[in-house]
């Protein structure tokens, strides 16, 4: 009898054993465990699976629009800032200057190129006739460079002038160069082009919007 009983608690164990095993819950704490174990896998499960918005693009900073006196549409008159009734005129002899009256060329379209340069445009009152073109001259001889008229070329360096807004000036206050040679004002040899160097420009010019430029 007590033989028996022996046995029979024995196998009583074992099958025990066997029970917790294929349901994993040995104890409390261990039935805790397994608990946790399955919703922390399933939450990894559902973070991984979830979508991350796609990242937002910066906006493109906004261009400032160019002056419509230099898109090429406008024909403009142009003076010096500080002159009191002269405006610039490409006369008839060929060369830029200050005058009072209605003489020469006066009306002048700028027109771009890329890269800030311009060839500017020379007509007669009104945008009528054929243009001829600013171009850089050396008279090679001790007088300084200054503007002349010419058939116009794109290619040509001499007639690539660099248009830039004036430091510190108003509105449509320019300065006017060709190869860092700057126009100015010469009590001596009137409207020139002088190179700087690290000075600032001495003269600025105003450009003032007379209507829409001749049709080419």
């Amino acid at each position: 009898m007590v033989l028996g009983r022996w046995l029979a608690g024995a196998s009583l164990v074992a099958l025990t054993g066997v029970t917790a095993m294929m349901y994993g819950a040995t104890s409390p704490a261990g039935e805790a465990t397994a608990s946790a174990v399955k919703p922390a896998a399933e939450a990894g499960t559902a973070a991984e699976v979830v979508a991350q918005p796609p990242a937002a693009k910066p906006k493109p900073k906004p261009t400032a629009s160019p002056d419509p006196v230099l898109s090429g549409e406008r024909r403009v008159t142009i003076v010096r800032v500080g002159a009191f009734e002269s405006g610039l005129s490409l006369l008839d002899g060929g060369r830029l200057a200050e005058v009072d009256g209605a003489e020469g060329r006066q009306v002048f379209v700028p027109t771009p190129l890329g890269a800030g340069e311009y060839l500017i445009k020379a007509y007669y009152g009104g945008g009528t006739g054929k243009p001829v073109c600013w171009q850089s001259h050396n008279p090679q001889n001790t007088q300084p460079l200054y503007v002349r008229g010419a058939t116009c070329r794109a290619g040509d360096p001499a007639q690539r002038f660099v248009i830039a807004p004036a430091e510190g000036g108003g509105p449509r206050e320019y300065v006017i160069s060709n190869r860092w040679a700057y126009l100015r004002d010469s009590a001596r040899s009137g409207l020139i082009l002088e190179e700087l160097g690290d000075a600032a420009p001495l003269r600025s010019f105003r450009f003032n919007d007379t209507g829409p430029a001749p049709r080419k």
